[in-house]
């Protein structure tokens, strides 16, 4: 393990976040927030001694990086990144250590659970960090490694790999620099025209849409309105932030496909056909639950039914059922976390369909979270051939997913991967309600924060925050935040003894 050269690229890496907190300091200094101001300047030059030190005392590291040193960076990357993140919430005195890295770490990892329990008080300086930490983690922190990457020759390779999730394959043939270059391109060309379409509705400001562009495309969740998108309760603003959310739960080898002139390369990926039709479906089934044509609750006694209407909202017109609905499953199943409605007192169907969508996902190679529609896929195909071979038994067919077969090996990796993911999820909701929290709460947490998805369903919900979570409960709900945008196993290598062992 080059160590030495790990403290190096950290040491690149701190300087690139403190160059970060710029932004915010502009618009620090255009509010007029004297003290935000000092606290984004006071963060990016402790931050800037820190990254100066570490290249200081690591200036003749060895340049050898292989596999351990991409994981080990990886990681270490994104856990430094959010306690740097964390800074200017401590300096501002808004948010006790812990909270400000459980926010952190939400942003980067485009999570979006908030433990702010009254965002507009906020300075709105601050307001655009959150927003913006989504926007970074969103492309990957890796993505401004671009100037750093082609220095590490097959390294650079491999982290790129492991930072990627999965969403190299339609690229591997390029080169490096091109394919971060056509994603970053990509990323920022739908922030801007999200940015622009909002400001078009007439109802968001400059600063407003450019906040909620970036947690769009970013599939993250965080707004600088208390009531999310609510607060505006414009359709106009709600088709847009609905397409751009699909943009982001969509693989960014697509994006860059299209954008070279294959607009038909969307409809040939078999994976991004079948992520349209069950967004499709769900958001029929939640329509016809929220507005009573089926799955309503039974009449209760009269004794029960207070408790009961705190618990689940009245039916409601179709059309205002399949409104709400389509905002909010979309923003459910890309993992994004806006609301316009509060879907934790939607009856027990959405319920369901909702936990089911969180932990599904977007697509591979997408800022979205979640176990990935491209595995769920491969599964369901892998059950139905295993199914027809149970009357076929000498019939022999390989997986496919858009016309292409799936290796064996692949396949053996999904199926690990998913079992490791169902467990990971048990053992966070066990930890969550042995906080004390019920048993909704504790597994909608776990779930939430696991699939950076953000609110949850009953206590965690859009309306609520998780600031009455214990501190040990938060910081273990920002380890499966890590968990969950690392992909398991990126992170989880970490906790192996061989793994910091030479030669093992």
């Amino acid at each position: 393990m080059n160590l030495t050269l790990i403290a190096n690229l950290l040491g690149r890496l701190h300087l690139i976040v403190a160059a970060a907190f710029l932004p915010s300091a502009a618009w620090a200094v255009y509010f007029g927030e004297t003290a935000a101001l000092g606290a984004f300047i006071g963060s990016a030059g402790l931050v800037s001694a820190i990254g100066g030190v570490l290249l200081a005392a690591t200036r003749r590291a060895s340049a050898t990086f292989y596999q351990r040193e991409a994981l080990a960076l990886v990681c270490f990357g994104w856990i430094f990144t959010g306690l740097i993140g964390a800074l200017p919430y401590c300096m501002l005195g808004v948010l006790s250590p812990v909270h400000a890295i459980f926010e952190s770490f939400s942003g980067f990892t485009t999570t979006g659970a908030t433990v702010i329990d009254d965002i507009e008080a906020l300075p709105k300086s601050l307001s655009f960090w959150r927003c913006f930490t989504h926007w970074i983690g969103g492309v990957g922190i890796l993505a401004v490694f671009l100037i750093v990457l082609p220095t590490l020759g097959a390294g650079g390779r491999m982290l790129f790999r492991f930072e990627a999730s999965h969403g190299v394959p339609r690229m591997q043939r390029e080169r490096l620099r091109k394919s971060i270059g056509a994603i970053i391109m990509a990323y920022v060309i739908f922030t801007g025209l999200t940015t622009l379409a909002l400001q078009l509705t007439g109802k968001m400001d400059l600063f407003e849409a450019l906040c909620h562009a970036f947690s769009a495309i970013a599939t993250g969740g965080f707004s600088p309105r208390q009531d999310s998108i609510a607060a505006y309760d414009s359709f106009a603003v709600e088709i847009i932030l609905i397409l751009c959310m699909i943009c982001g739960a969509t693989s960014f080898g697509l994006h860059t496909l299209a954008l070279r002139g294959d607009w038909r390369a969307y409809f040939r990926d078999a994976e991004w056909r079948v992520l349209v039709l069950v967004l499709g479906g769900a958001i029929l089934i939640c329509a016809l639950n929220v507005s009573g044509l089926f799955g309503r609750p039974p009449t209760l006694p009269e004794t029960a039914r207070e408790g009961a209407a705190r618990l689940t909202s009245e039916p409601v017109a179709f059309g205002d059922a399949l409104r709400a609905s389509a905002f909010n499953v979309v923003s459910v199943m890309t993992t994004t976390g806006f609301a316009t409605d509060d879907w934790a007192r939607w009856p027990a169907v959405s319920h369901v369909v909702l936990l089911i969508l969180m932990n599904v996902g977007g697509s591979a190679g997408s800022t979205a979270g979640g176990a990935k529609m491209l595995r769920i896929l491969v599964l369901f195909k892998m059950f139905w051939q295993r199914v027809e071979r149970t009357f076929r038994s000498r019939i022999v067919r390989a997986v496919r997913v858009s016309g292409q077969a799936v290796e064996r090996d692949v396949l053996h990796d999904i199926s690990v991967f998913l079992a490791v993911y169902l467990l990971v999820l048990c053992v966070g909701a066990v930890v969550m309600a042995a906080w004390g929290l019920p048993l909704e709460t504790a597994l909608s947490s776990a779930a939430a924060c696991m699939s950076c998805t953000g609110p949850g369903l009953a206590y965690v919900g859009p309306m609520f925050s998780y600031s009455y979570i214990p501190d040990g409960g938060l910081l273990f709900l920002c380890g499966l935040m890590l968990v969950g945008r690392l992909e398991l196993f990126t992170f989880l290598v970490l906790l192996v003894p061989a793994f910091w062992q030479t030669g093992k």
